[in-house]
């Protein structure tokens, strides 16, 4: 069994999951909180969340500090038996900070300033806005972080200026300073952009600007968009660990410190983040823009979303949370359905079943005023009556009780279950590289990713979401989507995992460029033409009226979205061929025996996932690993020693509970947003 994750000693695995609701004590009148923590503690939440866009009221003008409200909404807390998430407010600062030292905004790619009204308008290259965050931070922590409720500290709020980037001066500046310390001199850039192509070179740092498609007649140079992208996460990174630092200085060491993202927003990445104790994530399901699965689908949202974000995050350092989860019916939409019955329990559900430490609904009172009036709360707008997905989280607390005495933290996972383990190979490089060339407009990488997810878990695999660092051997099979920029000792380390008896499987795009997205002086993809056995890689792209078809097998599979197409050496099978085109008879789908393992090779990128599921599935059955057959929509997994199942979809379900499992929760037979918890 792998060493407990050094944050384990955070989070009590005997303790299972535990349930808290974000608050604000300065967005409501002062005789109301003392019922509202009572509320919180009467119906069980075990932690609220405090601050983060509290500025104004901590530091009303500057260097005035005003504490005694939240001295006062901690001690409430306390009085209550709830703890307390204390966050620092980097993502709102107060009027008077922009009106003084309007350089900290941001700046759009158009050449607008941001301005003080909403959130996430500041600059993270702003030395000064760093020196004011640092200030306030500060504060916060030598005043609480001996306190005995605050159980953990919350970085800014979703810091990603909600998947736009900086181009302040600021910014720009930043930007030059990082391209200097990475490659030293100006020759050494414009040969790694090839700036020679439209004679793009430069003279000195100072003539670099931020690559901005709305000051240029023709595209940017893709190098610079890459560098840039890369610096910006870069920037994101160093601001949030910037004040994790400020923090670690004064709190007590039980103290835990986070901070929360999205997963699908540029331009911050969770990977950059590890020296975190834990990396947790913000999640709304059903808001218009996921129709799921059915013709309610639309009010669950797909499988998929909570799961792939569990394991994206937990093996970042081996422990994640939801720190913000969509309490119902929402106000920010493309439209903003009703959820189903049953919805929100289930989320609450998936979050648990991916090994999560605790959920955390936002928020405890719908708004009476701003901008997510009607965004539910666990209270109605009178503040004292259940909303409906109120009624679901209390009705979880009260499950969550009971299943604490049946989990085992020391279990150890089913040996059916462990031997289809399977990790997915994930770097953030590839995803911008192919967000800004993507070749087709039908291209996703995110999309891409996504399908072989959705593949896997109908296989019933327990996934990690991983990158380099990690060590490949403890997955009996590995998935690299779409791996476009590789290096040789990427390439050897593959190798090796599959002699030793590991599954690799590539797909689409894989290895056509190195890290700097040069195109390799080779024939195309050039470093895996042995590895996956091809003589010959190109690739094909259809237009969006046009399905052309795969043939695997007696199943045929419509593609139009991307085809690599292969020439398969010696000892190579061809496991599914091309049906129609000039190509026909052509290989799409390769697959070879190498030491104790295998390579599989998947050329096509589909809309619908079937013929990437279908191939998973052989070389499931060809490495003799037992899989599940799930309904679309159905997820199942194991954690802490007990099952969960759980349904996504828009029909009823029958689960794959065994005869002689102890049913804990619900039953074989589930509706629409149901769950089953058993236990072997």
């Amino acid at each position: 069994m792998p060493d407990a994750p050094p944050a384990r000693k955070f989070f009590p695995a005997e303790d299972l999951f535990k349930v808290g609701s974000y608050y604000y004590p300065e967005q409501w009148p002062a005789s109301q909180w003392e019922r509202d923590l009572q509320n919180i503690g009467r119906l069980g939440f075990d932690f609220t969340h405090y601050g983060e866009f509290a500025w104004a009221a901590m530091e009303p003008t500057e260097g005035q500090y005003d504490f005694a409200w939240l001295d006062r909404a901690i001690e409430l807390a306390a009085k209550n038996n709830v703890r307390v998430v204390l966050c620092t407010p980097s993502p709102t600062p107060p009027a008077w900070l922009t009106q003084q030292h309007p350089d900290v905004l941001m700046v759009d790619a158009e050449g607008r300033t941001m301005q003080h009204g909403a959130r996430q308008h500041a600059s993270w290259s702003s030395a000064v806005y760093r020196q004011y965050v640092t200030r306030i931070v500060t504060e916060l922590a030598r005043r609480y972080g001996q306190n005995k409720t605050v159980w953990g500290w919350q970085i800014d709020n979703e810091p990603s200026h909600y998947g736009q980037y900086d181009y302040s001066p600021n910014a720009q500046a930043a930007f030059r300073r990082w391209l200097q310390a990475k490659y030293r001199t100006v020759a050494a850039l414009n040969a790694s952009w090839g700036n020679a192509f439209w004679s793009q070179s430069y003279n000195a740092f100072e003539q670099i600007r931020i690559p901005n498609a709305q000051e240029l007649v023709q595209q940017a140079n893709p190098h610079a968009v890459l560098d840039f992208k890369r610096f910006s996460a870069d920037e994101a990174a160093d601001f949030v660990l910037m004040q994790q630092q400020t923090l670690r200085q004064y709190v007590a060491p039980r103290q835990w410190i986070t901070t929360n993202l999205m997963p699908d927003h540029a331009p911050v990445d969770p990977l950059r983040l590890k020296q975190l104790d834990l990396v947790t994530y913000t999640k709304y399901l059903a808001a218009g823009y996921d129709l799921g699965t059915g013709e309610q689908g639309f009010r669950l949202g797909s499988s998929t979303s909570i799961g792939l974000s569990n394991d994206l995050f937990r093996p970042i350092t081996g422990l994640t949370g939801v720190m913000e989860l969509q309490p119902g019916q929402v106000n920010w939409g493309r439209f903003n359905p009703q959820t189903l019955p049953g919805a929100v329990r289930l989320w609450m559900f998936h979050t648990l079943a991916g090994g999560n430490e605790f959920v955390c609904n936002y928020r405890f009172r719908q708004p009476l005023s701003g901008g997510e009036q009607y965004h539910y709360g666990i209270m109605q707008p009178d503040g004292v009556t259940l909303s409906r997905s109120g009624h679901e989280y209390v009705q979880v607390i009260q499950e969550i009780r009971q299943l604490r005495k049946q989990a085992d933290a020391k279990a150890k996972m089913p040996a059916d279950h462990a031997r289809r383990r399977t990790a997915i190979l994930y770097h953030p490089d590839n995803r911008w590289e192919q967000d800004y060339q993507p070749q087709t407009n039908q291209w996703s990488f995110w999309g891409h990713l996504t399908r072989y997810y959705r593949a896997l878990k109908a296989c019933g695999a327990p996934v990690d979401v991983i990158d380099e660092s990690h060590d490949f051997a403890p997955y009996p099979v590995l998935v690299a989507p779409a791996y476009q920029l590789l290096d040789q000792p990427l390439v050897a380390r593959w190798r090796r995992y599959a002699e030793q008896g590991g599954h690799l499987v590539l797909t689409s795009r894989t290895g056509q460029k190195d890290r700097e997205a040069h195109l390799w002086e080779q024939r195309l993809g050039g470093p895996i033409h042995e590895l996956i056995g091809t003589k010959e890689i190109y690739f094909d792209l259809l237009p969006e009226s046009l399905r052309a078809q795969v043939q695997l097998g007696a199943a045929s599979y419509a593609w139009n979205n991307w085809g690599d197409v292969l020439d398969p050496a010696a000892g190579t099978e061809a496991w599914a061929t091309y049906a129609d085109q000039f190509y026909r008879g052509r290989a799409a789908v390769l697959h070879r025996r190498l030491g104790k393992g295998s390579v599989t090779y998947i050329g096509p990128d589909t809309d619908d996932g079937r013929l990437e599921e279908a191939t998973l599935r052989r070389v499931y059955a060809e490495a003799g690993i037992p899989v599940l057959t799930l309904p679309e929509g159905v997820t199942v997994e194991w954690s802490r020693g007990l099952w969960y199942g759980l349904n996504y979809s828009s029909e009823p379900q029958t689960l794959p509970v065994p005869a002689g499992a102890k049913v804990l929760l619900g039953s074989r037979a589930l509706a629409p947003a149901g769950v089953v918890v058993w236990k072997d």
